[in-house]
């Protein structure tokens, strides 16, 4: 049977997120200590091999995706947009204990994603892994939120644990062999 390995990694470090602002779709970039989270993350994943990269399209994960890929020797990157953040609409900018004040939860945000549509996309986007890249290692950088919801289905919820924060630069391991099963995850960067 084939086996597919899938790697999120979840992009370095921005401004906003020391802040605690919900980014969503805004494109912030990573700061310093983002870069240097994703070059000493792409050390480690160097030990591995890797078939290819795929990012989301935002700034901050691309950046990222650049970093690895170069480290890896991976000459191209495939930009695939079911890897993108969750819209937080009008939600977006506020700090975390704005946005609860305002809004009793994030389906209730203006233009923000609600949990079923990212829920949807997760879905399309393991559907898309397994049948376009069966039997490949793909590492796919991407965002807090979505990868929060590929680890709640793959898990059935299990993964993370309510309030567990999936930090900047970690990295969680998929592996489908009939069916998606989590590997491993490590809300902690990748160091």
């Amino acid at each position: 049977m084939t086996i597919t390995t899938f790697g999120l990694l979840r992009h370095g470090q921005t401004d906003w997120n020391i802040d605690l602002r919900l980014q969503g779709t805004t494109d912030i970039p990573m700061n310093e200590f983002g870069v240097a989270q994703i070059q000493q993350a792409a050390e480690r994943l160097a030990l591995q091999d890797w078939d290819m990269i795929l990012t989301s399209p935002l700034g901050r994960a691309r950046h990222s995706a650049e970093l690895v890929a170069k480290k890896l020797g991976i000459k191209e990157l495939i930009e695939e947009p079911l890897l993108l953040e969750r819209s937080f609409g009008l939600g977006e900018g506020l700090k975390y204990d704005e946005w609860h004040k305002e809004y009793a939860s994030l389906d209730d945000i203006p233009g923000a994603d609600t949990a079923k549509v990212v829920g949807e996309r997760a879905r399309d986007l393991l559907a898309v892994i397994e049948s376009r890249h069966a039997g490949a290692k793909i590492l796919g950088v991407s965002h807090g939120s979505l990868i929060r919801v590929v680890l709640a289905q793959v898990s059935e919820g299990a993964v993370p644990p309510k309030g567990e924060r999936l930090e900047n630069a970690s990295l969680h391991l998929l592996r489908h062999q009939g069916s998606w099963q989590l590997e491993a995850w490590a809300p902690q960067p990748l160091s």
